[in-house]
């Protein structure tokens, strides 16, 4: 296989990084060359010192060679300044890159890797000009097909795809994230993830940054062959690219360091699951299980330790793990357990902790909350909205009138979202009515015309505790900035786990979520019950003792009990 040493310098690595990386990969169909020229003037033009020029000549290369052509050059005979707009964008419907386009959509859909490929030779000798966007659908398809091809026939995604890619740079379209992505999974597929970590590190020779999808061809990879040092060095680009794992990512890390006996990985990803990830789900579950019943974990850990040491990293921490290493020694005592209402393990009857929220990260969230909201409502409306609150507020609850008014509910229904109002009140420190937020729609037709309801509505308006969403806003962004600006409690059963909730990240949102939500539930037998935030915090913790508590994910723990793992050494110092 050829290397980048193999290049006179004006190929080098430094000046010339994706051609490198591509002339790596035989062609299916023709022998390796050693003459690279049809690649030499395109590159020479990206080798510019400096990101800022190279940013701009990728904008310009961009501009014409990624984009659909005008609709003038398939347009009728007829001058395009008499033509209407319908007519100008049927021609560009009807243009042969826009039908390609809709066809390769259709093949992405189906997985449909020769009629992929078929429209692309077809394409090629029409002479239509290929796209960012057509290359990109191309390479994504034939990187699927791995999985749709049957072990006896041979892939005809891989023995293209790199030719494929090849081709986009002849052709001068500047590549994207999605591009080097396509092309890492076309690498992981010939079982080369040091090809797909090339392709990672290549991005930032183009001014691209890396996404998260971007690393998991070659990270499960390297993981899928045990390969555990280079795992941790696609784990570490990552960190200094300042991309966060999820947990298939952070499983994969466990599962390679349990692999190779690497007791210090193992302690690492277990705290980097505790901080991101939370609660793991099942298969994650069981292998931790795996791990802390493992004769290496069982090796694992010290006989004596400094126990103010271990305190003052709980403290500093915020509670709930101390980060000094397995404590104990011997063989782990490992049993699925539930915890009790108050958080005491039914197993070895240790009470779990409720972890502390730094208020200034409280005032960061509410800030970017802000900003995030601004940007996705009309911003006079919103900011119409915080003068009121400021006005109005603090609240001691804040109600997602919506939500609460139609839990096992067909119709919403006001009786019911009353009821839950007056329980407010009631354990309301200050006895005030809780905010209801109402879009405004609710709150002037439907039920809202009865007469009872009206009453209601007229009730809550006057005592300054109802607010009605304008047109075309989104309920959800009120609710939430009421609760975290007045720092009280949030009723609703809204799982919060849709876009606009994700834009809020996974590292602080469900720590405040699990100490402010309240949820209801209504049943025939108990009627209306509150269930308030859990005294304890359900995260994995770490004791001062060494002891770990691991709790399992599930969709609904009003009508689920939720599983943990209890690993407690059988003798502790």
């Amino acid at each position: 296989m050829l290397r980048a040493t193999c290049f006179t310098p004006s190929l080098s690595r430094a000046c010339c990084p994706l051609l490198v990386l591509i002339l790596r990969v035989p062609s299916a169909h023709r022998p390796h060359r050693r003459c690279f020229s049809p690649f030499r003037e395109y590159h020479s033009s990206l080798s510019v010192k400096g990101s800022r020029e190279r940013r701009l000549i990728l904008t310009e290369n961009n501009r014409y060679l990624c984009t659909m052509p005008l609709a003038a050059k398939q347009s009728p005979p007829s001058p395009s300044e008499h033509m209407s707009k319908k007519a100008k964008k049927k021609a560009i419907q009807q243009s042969p890159e826009a039908v390609l386009k809709q066809k390769l959509d259709m093949c992405s859909r189906d997985g449909n890797v020769l009629e992929a490929l078929r429209l692309y030779d077809e394409a090629k000798r029409n002479g239509v000009q290929l796209s960012q966007y057509h290359y990109n659908v191309l390479l994504y398809v034939c990187s699927l097909s791995e999985g749709a091809a049957a072990e006896s026939s041979p892939n005809p995604g891989l023995g293209r795809g790199f030719d494929i890619f090849k081709e986009m740079i002849v052709d001068k379209v500047v590549p994207n994230e999605a591009t080097f992505t396509n092309g890492a999974r076309l690498a992981v597929a010939k079982d080369d993830p040091e090809m797909a970590f090339d392709m990672v590190k290549q991005m930032r020779a183009f001014g691209i940054q890396p996404k998260l999808r971007s690393y998991g061809p070659a990270l499960f990879g390297f993981c899928k062959k045990g390969d555990a040092e280079k795992a941790y060095e696609v784990d570490a680009h990552m960190v200094e690219s300042e991309v966060v794992p999820e947990e298939p990512e952070l499983t994969a890390l466990l599962r390679v360091s349990m692999d190779a006996k690497n007791v210090e990985k193992v302690y690492e990803i277990m705290q980097r699951l505790r901080d991101l990830v939370r609660q793991v789900s099942k298969s994650s579950f069981d292998m931790i299980e795996e791990w802390f019943s493992s004769e290496a974990a069982a090796k694992a850990g010290v006989k004596k330790w400094d126990v103010k040491k271990i305190k003052d990293g709980v403290v500093s921490g915020g509670g709930g793990w101390h980060g000094q290493g397995w404590l104990g020694t011997g063989k782990w005592n490992v049993t699925r357990t539930e915890m009790d209402e108050n958080g005491v393990c039914k197993c070895c009857k240790e009470k779990l902790v409720c972890i502390d929220i730094n208020p200034v990260e409280t005032e960061n969230f509410a800030a970017s909350l802000t900003r995030l909201a601004s940007e996705r409502e009309v911003k006079a409306s919103f900011n119409q909205f915080q003068e009121w609150l400021a006005r109005h507020g603090p609240f001691d609850a804040v109600i997602d009138g919506a939500n609460m008014g139609l839990v096992n509910q067909r119709n919403f229904n006001f009786f019911q979202l009353n009821n839950i109002v007056n329980r407010c009140q009631q354990i309301s420190p200050s006895k005030r009515l809780p905010l209801v937020i109402l879009h405004k729609s609710r709150v002037h037709g439907g039920p809202a015309t009865n007469p009872k309801n009206r009453a209601l509505l007229e009730k809550w308006k006057n005592a300054g505790a109802l607010y009605a969403t304008p047109p075309g806003s989104n309920d959800d962004w009120y609710w939430l900035y009421a609760a975290v600006s007045c720092k009280c409690l949030l009723l609703t059963n809204d799982e919060m786990r849709d876009h606009l909730f994700q834009l809020l990240g996974n590292s602080f949102f469900p720590r405040w979520k699990e100490k402010h939500q309240v949820r209801i539930s209504v049943s025939r037998e108990n009627g209306l019950k509150l269930h308030m935030p859990p005294p304890y915090s359900i995260v994995i913790q770490e004791s001062e003792d060494g002891t770990w508590h691991v709790p399992m994910s599930v969709e609904d723990d009003l009508q689920t009990s939720r599983q943990w793992l209890c690993a407690r050494r059988s003798k502790t110092h």
